[in-house]
């Protein structure tokens, strides 16, 4: 598994959201330029913040994104399989598009299922509220 710019950089902004809230809306200008993003691709994460209902949105003067609950309630995980798609180590997993002929006599296959299920465990044991955490960046890297 790897995880994309895409990856790290929604959970910076959730980070970042989380850390600036003040009940207004926070411009994505402002969220870009304090995480050193480009506006073009960040507006690409916003969108699916948004639309997946992890952050709420509104257009024009006084608009701008904000966290639609508190920091403790959003798992890293769900904004990891929003963003990628899918935590699975190996594309086998990835029930969407398995189409290995070997996959039910596979003797590797339960090592696998197995890291996948400590990897979402794991990842969905982690929330905003802990990476706002002094020191998070000691137990946690993005």
């Amino acid at each position: 598994m790897l995880v994309s710019t895409r990856g790290r950089y929604a959970i910076r902004v959730m980070i970042d959201l989380a850390e600036h809230r003040h009940g207004k809306f926070i411009p994505m200008k402002e969220i870009a330029d304090r995480q050193e993003v480009s506006l073009k691709y960040m507006t690409k994460i916003m969108q699916a913040l948004t639309k997946s209902g992890l952050l709420d949105g509104q257009h024009g003067k006084g608009g701008g994104y904000k966290l639609n609950r508190e920091p403790a309630d959003y798992r890293v995980g769900d904004i990891l399989r929003l963003t990628e798609g899918t935590l699975a180590p190996v594309a086998c997993l990835d029930v969407t598009d398995c189409r290995c002929d070997r996959a039910a006599e596979c003797r590797t296959r339960p090592m696998w299922n197995e890291l996948d299920r400590i990897i979402n465990e794991y990842l969905d044991g982690i929330t905003i509220a802990d990476l706002m955490e002094e020191d998070a960046a000691d137990n946690y890297i993005i």
